[in-house]
């Protein structure tokens, strides 16, 4: 059965993190992506090879941007095509003359995607940049983090993923949707700093209503309160506990034996979370992991243990729901969300001929 995006052709321009992202999506759920690679030195294609997760469910032609004869033959393609994804600085493009106004020009209802860190136009538009840095910037980097420590980034999932690649597929598809209204394309400005910025819209909302310090640790949802954090276990591994409503909270006191006492009762109090989170740390720290999960698995504490990489994919809950998947001995996270009329193919790392 085709997937939901049966009849979409986007041709990717080669790049990292957000761009490959955002194709892996569309690809997913059976876009046609075409990925103009570089010419391969051997046998790998593309920047991440064969086995990079990033690049599933492709076809791929090798062409070099600096031939003449490869530009055209890119121009012609990309008449048939709905959209284009492209990860270069602002200019680049343009440059290698296949800028917006001579591929909307030679297919006006072209969806012209652009994955940048800064965006095409301000002040830091042609500098150089990480995930990192565009989420310091967004100021979502300074709330990560313990209360008086430095900022913890999360990895690169805000800035590249959350931030850049899924905010490009929701772009591409939105403007497609314009297109085939309008029978007009545009151009897709893609920025992870306004991505990561558009992300802490709850916490600017908390922020703007007096309900959040503009300080690390401190609040509801970065690790000031007791009953919203992590907890290492006797055997040095970690559980997560969210029991914010107060049943969950009343299921926490409960299964963990603290109901009653009255020092838990001030829950809302953020004057007595730092001494309550001592408490309630100590007290996690008496049993293992697995003997926590027997615990409080099947209630609505709002629990989960701290699964590593190579434990989520066997969780029974994840086995159960085909969560991860496997091609080529390379375990991966199946493609997401879920269509139920149009299920998306069984993702392949196995790249293709193209065009």
């Amino acid at each position: 059965m085709p997937g939901a995006l049966e009849g979409l052709t986007v041709v990717e321009f080669a790049g990292i993190g957000p761009g490959p992202f955002a194709c892996m999506m569309l690809a997913d759920h059976g876009a046609r992506v075409i990925r103009i690679d570089r010419p391969s030195k051997g046998d790998r294609v593309g920047d991440g090879g064969d086995r990079d997760i990033l690049n599933r469910n492709r076809e791929r032609l090798e062409l070099d941007l600096k031939n003449p004869d490869s530009i055209a033959r890119i121009r012609e393609l990309v008449k048939s095509a709905d959209a284009i994804v492209e990860g270069y600085r602002p200019g680049v493009m343009e440059r290698l003359g296949l800028g917006p106004e001579v591929l909307l020009a030679d297919n006006p209802a072209l969806v012209y995607g652009r994955m940048t860190g800064w965006g095409q136009d301000g002040p830091m538009a042609p500098l150089a940049g990480h995930d990192i840095n565009y989420i310091a910037l967004a100021g979502a980097l300074h709330s990560f983090g313990q209360a008086g420590g430095k900022p913890q980034f999360p990895v690169n999932l805000v800035g590249d993923f959350g931030g850049g690649g899924m905010l490009m597929a929701f772009g591409v598809m939105a403007a497609v949707f314009s297109a085939r209204q309008t029978g007009r394309g545009q151009v897709v400005d893609c920025a992870m700093v306004d991505g990561a910025a558009i992300l802490s819209a709850m916490t600017y909302t908390f922020l703007g209503n007096g309900r959040w310090k503009d300080e690390r640790g401190v609040n509801l949802l970065d690790g000031g309160a007791h009953f919203y954090d992590t907890y290492e276990t006797s055997d040095g591994k970690w559980i997560s506990i969210g029991s914010i409503e107060p049943q969950f909270y009343a299921l926490l006191m409960e299964k963990t034996g603290l109901a009653g006492d009255p020092d838990f009762a001030a829950q809302m109090d953020p004057r007595c979370w730092p001494k309550l989170k001592d408490r309630i740390a100590a007290l996690f720290l008496t049993k293992t992991r697995d003997e926590w999960c027997a615990i409080m698995d099947g209630t609505d504490i709002c629990f989960a243990p701290v699964l590593g990489l190579r434990e989520a994919p066997a969780h029974p809950h994840n086995v159960a729901r085909a969560t991860f998947v496997e091609d080529q001995g390379m375990v991966m996270p199946a493609p997401a969300p879920r269509f139920l009329g149009t299920p998306a193919p069984k993702p392949s790392l196995a790249g293709r001929s193209g065009g």
